[in-house]
């Protein structure tokens, strides 16, 4: 049956791709002379439009659930939608970062024959569950997991960047179109304000804004259903919210974020223990800052170990990647990945505001899904398959509002019933259940641990909702209240690293020649405010090195961006106190360029 619906599209499909991707080809090719390319931009064609049922923006597990269950919908009823997915990232998965252990729950209803798919990459089921409390460098308590939180023997270790290209092939061989290299610019409406698709970013165009000899224009998107599934802070998404007041019209409180940053290491086999899952809490960041780290145990030797740091943290020192380098040094951790060799770097931003934090999810001509509007469930250090739900629920409520004997015969349609399904699901019971955990830690490690411990085994029933408050970029005190700087140790380069080597494995890379994609929007806010005041916290929050202060001629301290260093990890756009920083998207295929995370 999957031959077969391939089989339909093919055609199709290579047509559609040769017409979207022949001016990208333009901009890559080295047979054109300067004269002979500036002479094919200057007669460039204009915009190209092509036209869809729904159109997804960002092929991760969220864009990709929800186009496989169109498909398989239409499979089911005999009926046609076309859907079309676009991902910045160079490849599918390409961008994908996440822990992760897996929970399957959704993934059992979405494909229910994974487990006989002989290419699926989720093999390696949980056997050992511990969490660790590690209160000095040389000590660790081994903890109880929180209620309902365990993995063992029902959850998988995976790579989340190969389970996504695995569900990318499983939707093209149903007939979907998905483009890697494409990054959605901006959102297209109509004369009344709804949105009817994405227009994607121009290629070939100078840091100066002017068009190069290889420029080509992008093309633009146009669909009935427009779904937005960029993950954590995606600038459409973003736009979305700020446009239609996605979040006053929910109620939600601001949302509240967390930096992610993690490794792949290849480790001897004495060291590897297949399905092993360990958190840790405690060592080193402060008791008054929201962390964590995690160590799994994945397949083929490989170890996957990262630390997570609240983004609400006040200490303008504090250095997520440094934090991660000391936490490697804990006899607990090192253990794991002596005598091994770090293979991948790479960083990302996570939703923890959790059900209170969720906006809106409809608004006219299409809907937030998965990390865009924030499903992620802090005690169970999981989102990918509450991310996957949304995206089933808006596949399901996609198709019914274009193929119901109500449907216009144009135009988008109303996606308000998949916010309604969503908050009838098992997915909105299990926030519910657990939406006071995060809150809980503004009251420091040890008292949000209780309170966790609490909230989680009154599984929601407790008659108050604790509030976030201020978002996380007002969080930051100034340094003269701030206390000590931190000690970091110097890297050693075999179990510790500087950020540059740091870099180098996450592949990172964008042409140097194109204007920055990090906008900000007062050039002299950094000395005035950032610099004097907080000590300049964007040179640290930073995971990938791209704010760096330079002496200029006149003796003075001016910042310095480096975006080609860039892991889209959105940081900047979060924790800046000014909120002077604007993350948008770059040429498409740009970034980093993740193969195990």
């Amino acid at each position: 049956m999957l031959a077969a619906a391939f089989g339909r599209f093919s055609v199709a499909r290579s047509q559609a791709l040769s017409s979207l991707c022949a001016w990208r080809h333009l901009s890559s090719s080295s047979a054109l002379t300067s004269d002979a390319a500036a002479s094919s931009a200057a007669a460039a064609p204009a915009r190209e439009e092509m036209k869809y049922d729904v159109l997804i923006v960002g092929a991760g597990p969220a864009g990709l659930s929800a186009a496989i269950r169109i498909k398989t919908s239409c499979q089911a009823a005999g009926k046609e939608v076309s859907v079309c997915v676009i991902d910045k990232g160079g490849e599918v998965g390409a961008h994908t970062l996440s822990g992760c252990v897996l929970e399957t729950r959704t993934l059992d209803e979405l494909i229910p024959t994974w487990k006989d798919d002989p290419d699926c990459p989720i093999k390696v089921k949980v056997t050992k569950d511990r969490f660790l409390f590690m209160p000095s460098s040389g000590l660790s308590l081994p903890l109880p997991p929180p209620p309902g939180t365990g993995n063992k023997g029902k959850n998988y270790v995976v790579s989340l960047s190969q389970v996504t290209r695995w569900m990318a092939k499983r939707a093209e061989a149903l007939g979907v179109e998905i483009y890697a290299g494409f990054a959605g610019r901006k959102l297209l409406t109509n004369w009344d304000g709804v949105v009817e698709g994405v227009a994607t970013g121009d290629m070939g165009v100078g840091k100066d804004g002017q068009p190069k000899p290889t420029f080509a224009p992008g093309a633009d998107l146009r669909a009935r259903v427009t779904l937005l599934a960029e993950g954590c802070r995606g600038s459409l998404s973003e736009e979305a919210i700020s446009r239609f007041s996605l979040r006053r019209l929910a109620g939600a409180e601001p949302q509240t974020y967390a930096l992610g940053i993690k490794e792949v290491w290849q480790v001897p086999e004495a060291n590897h223990q297949p399905g092993t899952v360990i958190h840790t809490v405690g060592f080193p960041t402060p008791w008054s800052t929201y962390a964590g780290g995690f160590i799994y145990h994945m397949d083929e030797g490989r170890v996957a170990l990262g630390y997570v740091v609240g983004l609400d943290y006040d200490n303008p020192n504090i250095s997520p990647f440094q934090e991660f380098q000391k936490w490697k040094t804990h006899p607990a951790v090192r253990k794991h990945i002596e005598g091994g060799t770090c293979l991948q770097y790479g960083a990302r931003t996570l939703n923890e505001g959790g059900l209170q934090s969720i906006p809106r999810l409809h608004f006219p001509g299409g809907a937030l899904i998965g990390c865009s509007a924030g499903f992620l469930n802090v005690a169970k250090i999981k989102g990918t398959h509450t991310a996957m739900m949304s995206g089933l629920a808006a596949g399901e409520a996609a198709f019914r509002a274009l193929t119901s004997d109500k449907a216009p015969a144009t135009g988008p349609v109303d996606m308000a019933s998949y916010e309604e399904a969503l908050r009838r699901s098992w997915l909105w019971d299990e926030l519910k259940a657990v939406r006071n955990v995060r809150p809980g830690f503004k009251w420091g490690l040890l008292p949000g641990m209780l309170h966790a411990a609490l909230s989680t085994a009154l599984k929601g029933r407790e008659p108050w909702t604790l509030l976030h408050g201020r978002p996380d970029h007002e969080h930051l005190k100034p340094l003269a209240e701030a206390g000590p700087a931190p000690a970091y140790p110097k890297p050693d380069g075999v179990l510790t690293f500087d950020l540059p080597t740091s870099l180098y494995r996450s592949g990172t890379n964008h042409e140097h020649d194109q204007p920055s994609h990090l906008k900000i929007k007062d050039e002299g806010a950094f000395e005035r405010s950032n610099l004097p005041h907080y000590g300049g916290p964007e040179t640290k929050y930073c995971p990938a090195g791209v704010y760096e202060y330079r002496t200029d001629e006149h003796g003075r301290q001016r910042l310095h961006v480096n975006a080609q260093n860039c892991l889209h990890c959105k940081a900047c756009d979060i924790k800046d106190p000014g909120r002077n920083i604007k993350w948008t998207v770059p040429e498409g295929g740009q970034g980093p360029s993740y193969t195990a995370m």
